[in-house]
């Protein structure tokens, strides 16, 4: 697990997590960059667990298009599951690997 959290925004299928829930040790900033013509230009993470790297495999926008404002400076990665959290509620748990950028 590198993130938790019940406050994910979900845009285009991908989960975003809070910039306070990720566990900071695992996410090294690239210089990857990509842009999606209506959220912005997306920054990338190397994630880093149990002595893996997996490049790129997270990423995030730092300064999102007034569309996609609710996502600004939240994570995503293509590996995201539900867990039970406090109280039964669902919380969900970011983990590292998968192909890296997002669709």
């Amino acid at each position: 697990m590198i993130a938790r959290s019940d406050q994910t925004v979900v845009i285009d299928g991908n989960r975003y997590f809070p910039p306070d829930s990720i566990i900071e040790q695992h996410f090294t900033r690239t210089k990857a960059k990509s842009l999606c013509p209506w959220k912005g230009i997306a920054s990338y993470y190397t994630l880093t667990v149990d002595g893996g790297a997996y490049r790129s495999a997270a990423w995030t926008y730092r300064h999102p298009s007034s569309l996609a404002r609710n996502s600004k400076n939240h994570v995503a990665s293509s590996d995201t599951r539900t867990v039970p959290g406090a109280g039964g509620e669902p919380s969900r748990v970011l983990r590292a690997g998968g192909s890296g950028r997002p669709p």
